[in-house]
């Protein structure tokens, strides 16, 4: 019998609960200075902590002025992995609580840097790392794991981590950070989430060379070796996890596709990459297309990027056209891509099989300026990880042919942003519907003050997520991320698209989270593919299986 103790959907965890001072030394369980007189008797603490008792309020004020005493954002990442380390309950009360101020802290785009730093800031071990030497014992190595009632799995081999390339074990930093990010922003309770990292070595250099690097320190296995590897775990995990949710991060595309294809029918499982930043791109994409004033249908899209993020959100427009009303070619013919030898055309040799529905039977065009100027684009979207490649001419030409023209610079981190927030309002005089990857703060130009929108995958992610794991669903659909998209953009209120914000304010995440949820929830159950119930009064009932962070009595 398994001796791990389940997780209840809501609520505090029911592993056992350590005394004296493994309580202390416990993130899930320790309340530092917060234990009451009684706690203190009841549990064996008293004389271990200082006699003053100072509950949640407090702490958040000592936190609060430590976090801003930190002098660079890499040491405020620092110091908030510290207090998850050591306090888990006041580590998601601030972030709840500060959300906006929290998020490029923990996610991007200071992971990035954290993740370049990672072997260099270890501390501590979180969560599992499954090597291509574990080949033969991964069912082992997964039930090593504390908690048997893991619902989200977050997983990356490192290979692609944000536009830094490949960081190998060092891109553990992006599992950490996403999961974070589901129980802060959709609260789904820590103790059910669980990263992994994928370790079959890495191409990167200068890690190979540094004594501190945390990997396996070879080149990267490939083939049909880590296909039997990443097999193998795929099998374990439906093994020792049947109802888990299974989301892949930061893969190189070639294998970010295959995986996805390969195993999107076998279990619940999706790419963050592909159809998270497809899902909160479209989103904001509706919204500027009500900033225009032009349908979808009436759009004509130019991606800078042809990988799997950039065919990722092309593969959603184009069926969102189609939802609309548009014949599926047409909706294609209106979609084009640029990549590093230009133009994406039919008369291109040895063209990727992903490229392939995007390839028009049009004149090459050497470069994003040549394409923009040949296709005239409503519509311009960088997944490139190429920096400053959305230059004065060619944003001056999307704006010399339109009244709104749509920028969306989506590359993170901020290094590698196509163009910077003020640099588009610039170059367009002010008329660019704009949003970023990365956030940027706001810009004042003749005489207005635009607030920029971060597509960020958090507005859709989490929200899905929280809706597949309590509806219990056995599948993640295309369908569901069409509705996480719809959903988030309804919610964008007018007021925030007349001040230049396409997607709704950040702090209204969780609120969003619950409606994507209830959303996605009530879609699992009419597609039939929900294996728990699914209430008439959805959103109450989501409401209801998220985990607030305050502290339990144990008195």
């Amino acid at each position: 019998m398994d001796s791990r103790r389940s997780i209840p959907r809501a609520g505090s965890p029911s592993r056992r609960r350590p005394a004296g001072i493994a309580l202390l030394q416990d993130p899930r369980f320790n309340k530092g200075t917060a234990f009451t007189e009684a706690e203190r008797d009841v549990l064996g603490i008293r004389g271990l902590l200082p006699p003053k008792v100072l509950l949640l309020p407090e702490q958040l004020l000592r936190v609060r002025r430590n976090f801003e005493s930190k002098a660079s954002d890499i040491e405020k990442y620092i110091f908030l992995v510290a207090l998850q380390d050591r306090n888990e309950t006041l580590f998601y009360r601030l972030l709840v609580d500060h959300l906006v101020e929290m998020m490029p802290i923990i996610y991007t785009p200071t992971v990035g840097e954290a993740c370049r730093r990672f072997g260099h800031l270890f501390r501590r071990p979180r969560g599992l790392y499954v090597s291509i030497n574990d080949r033969g014992r991964i069912r082992t190595l997964l039930r090593n794991w504390p908690d048997s009632e893991v619902a989200v799995i977050v997983a990356t081999d490192g290979e692609r981590i944000l536009g830094l390339g490949d960081l190998g074990a060092h891109g553990m930093g992006i599992p950490i950070g996403k999961l974070a990010l589901y129980t802060t922003c959709a609260g789904v309770h820590p103790a059910r989430c669980l990263p992994i990292m994928l370790d079959t070595g890495t191409e990167n250099r200068e890690l190979l060379g540094d004594p501190l690097y945390t990997g396996l320190e070879q080149r990267r296995v490939r083939g049909a070796e880590y296909d039997a590897f990443i097999e193998e775990f795929v099998d374990a995990v439906r093994e020792v996890f049947p109802h888990v949710l299974l989301q892949w991060e930061d893969f190189a595309t070639e294998n970010a596709i295959h995986l996805l294809e390969r195993y999107r029918d076998r279990l619940c499982t999706f790419n963050d990459d592909i159809q998270g930043t497809a899902a909160v791109t479209l989103a904001a994409l509706l919204g500027a297309c009500r900033g225009a004033g032009i349908p979808l249908t009436e759009q004509r899209v130019l991606f800078l990027g042809a990988g799997a993020s950039a065919t990722g959100v092309a593969g959603l427009v184009v069926s969102a056209m189609v939802r609309q009303g548009l014949d599926g070619s047409e909706a294609r013919r209106r979609v084009a891509l640029v990549d590093s030898k230009g133009l994406v055309t039919t008369g291109r040799d040895n063209l990727a099989d992903h490229k392939r529905p995007y390839a028009h039977d049009l004149p090459p065009a050497p470069d994003l300026l040549g394409a923009v100027q040949a296709l005239r684009p409503t519509v311009l979207i960088g997944l490139s990880a190429q920096a400053q490649t959305f230059t004065e001419p060619v944003l001056g030409a999307m704006a010399g042919r339109h009244e709104r023209p749509i920028v969306f610079a989506l590359s993170n981190p901020t290094s590698k942003a196509e163009c910077t927030a003020e640099q588009a309002y610039r170059f367009t005089e002010g008329r660019a519907l704009f949003a970023s990857g990365s956030p940027f703060g706001p810009v004042s130009f003749n005489g207005r003050t635009f607030r920029p929108s971060q597509v960020n995958n958090a507005y859709i992610f989490p929200g899905l997520g929280l809706g597949v794991v309590l509806s219990r669903a056995r599948r993640v659909t295309e369908s569901m991320f069409h509705l996480a998209a719809e959903t988030l953009a309804r919610a964008i209120p007018e007021r925030a698209i007349r001040e230049g914000s396409l997607l709704p304010p950040l702090a209204s995440i969780r609120e969003v989270s619950v409606s994507i949820a209830s959303a996605v929830a009530r879609l699992a159950a009419a597609e039939g593919l929900a294996d728990g119930q699914v209430p008439e009064d959805t959103e109450a009932w989501v409401r209801s299986g998220m985990y607030d962070p305050v502290y339990a009595d144990y008195a």
